[in-house]
């Protein structure tokens, strides 16, 4: 194909947060070697379509995005996680120009470059390169590692995303260094297994504005800590080096924020799934976290309909909402996902009618937990992040328990004129199932 002076790509971004930042990269890859990005499908050369695939609805998701990109265009590149079971995508559609796995920004961009190169700019080079980020500008992901070294029966993850591969230290804080700089007021922690961080590397010195830092979560955060900027952790799994963070929390070091999927309750359905199997051991441990930081947030996801789950085991699950007194709560039906070690245990399949009902029932059991929580904070003065500014001098936001896009919002009515990133005082007024309201 001949070279342009303009190309345009469309792009189309699924899945979860840490492919929000892979799409990030290649969207600042297309823009730094000239390519425009097109906001429609009608006026892009190629659409380069990053794919989700961790569980069947996001798969079907995922090759629904793909045919609507060739029926509109006609030219399409995919990538992501569904990207590395290139055969399904390629049998589906033959057309695709390529196909390639999750964080192969390079083999993205060779397959655009090889179809529809630039004429290149001897003067484009001299501009300094500018990021994109598809948050707002006031907060951003920051993906610290890749991967993951876990068997989880139910995850296909690490068939896709491979083993575990953190970030060199340094490297990580110069990036939010300059997030913060650039005006971020919050960042949000992400990775397959946060938790881990460094445990590949066996936790080796790096360097930061001079000085050795370990790369581990707890020195991690402690420099992420001082750089000015609200910082939240998400995809923690309940390690024991988990404790060594709530001091942190308490001092104001990082956010009273904990997000950790913990998935089930039951001993045995646990252990099915190659989790961690004591929920008694949790509850003490959320306890002992509680006595040292009194107000942390914990929000956690969990399965129902996991081959085998009786309804004794399921209303185990039910007790544990009942008695970790968790603020928010997220949950899945069981997805038998192609490539799943949980589809070979020699266990009964829960209907899907039972799995729905199932699901049902406990975030109505969890919705009465969250709103209870959320009705103990009217009344009191709260650290409000503003995320925008509506008509009729309304204000929305967000505390500092509450990660974007996944928890609720704060309506401050009356508010004065403020923007998107603003940081102000608010008392709590009331509150429905999700959100605060609140005066400035």
């Amino acid at each position: 194909m001949s070279a342009q002076a303009t190309r345009s790509v469309g792009f189309i971004s699924l899945g979860c947060p840490k492919a929000t930042v892979d799409s990030e990269r290649i969207l600042s890859s297309l823009r730094a070697d000239g390519y425009d990005i097109s906001p429609n499908y009608d006026k892009a050369d190629v659409v380069i379509v990053n794919t989700c695939g961790f569980i069947d609805e996001a798969i079907t998701e995922s090759l629904d995005a793909i045919g609507e990109a060739l029926n509109e265009n006609g030219k399409v590149i995919v990538t992501g996680c569904l990207g590395a079971k290139s055969s399904l995508i390629r049998d589906k559609f033959p057309s695709v120009i390529a196909v390639t796995g999750p964080q192969e920004t390079d083999e993205v961009m060779s397959a655009v470059r090889s179809n529809f190169p630039l004429i290149h700019n001897p003067h484009f080079n001299l501009t300094p390169r500018q990021d994109v980020r598809l948050t707002p500008r006031h907060y951003a992901y920051l993906k610290i590692s890749e991967g993951c070294n876990h068997k989880c029966t139910f995850c296909i993850i690490p068939s896709m995303r491979g083993k575990l591969v953190s970030r060199p230290i340094g490297s990580i804080l110069e990036e939010a260094s300059a997030l913060v700089k650039s005006g971020v007021r919050e960042l949000l922690v992400i990775s397959q297994d946060t938790s881990a961080f460094g445990v590949d590397q066996k936790y080796r010195m790096d360097f930061w504005n001079g000085k050795p830092v370990k790369t581990r979560l707890l020195e991690l955060t402690k420099e992420l800590g001082q750089l000015g900027a609200w910082v939240r952790l998400h995809y923690v799994y309940p390690y024991p080096n988990v404790d060594d963070l709530i001091p942190l929390m308490s001092e104001g070091i990082i956010l009273p924020y904990l997000d950790i999927p913990f998935q089930h309750a039951s001993h045995r359905i646990l252990k099915l799934m190659k989790r961690p199997a004591s929920s008694e051991n949790v509850l003490n441990r959320i306890n002992a976290w509680r006595s040292i930081c009194p107000d942390i947030a914990i929000r956690s996801t969990f399965i129902v309909g996991f081959p085998g789950e009786t309804e004794t085991e399921f209303q185990e699950l039910l007790d544990f909402l009942t008695e970790a007194n968790l603020d928010r709560v997220g949950c899945f039906e069981y997805s038998p996902v192609e490539g799943a070690t949980a589809n070979l245990l020699n266990e009964t399949s829960v209907p899907d009618e039972v799995k729905s009902e199932r699901k049902a029932r406990l975030m109505e059991h969890q919705h009465k937990i969250s709103s209870q929580r959320l009705r103990e904070k009217i009344g009191t003065q709260q650290t409000i992040l503003i995320d925008e500014m509506c008509a009729d001098n309304v204000a929305i936001g967000r505390t500092q328990y509450d990660a974007p896009e996944i928890d609720g919002k704060v309506i401050i009515r009356n508010a004065p004129q403020l923007e998107a990133g603003d940081i102000v005082k608010a008392i709590i007024t009331d509150s429905d199932d999700h959100d605060l309201f609140a005066r400035a």
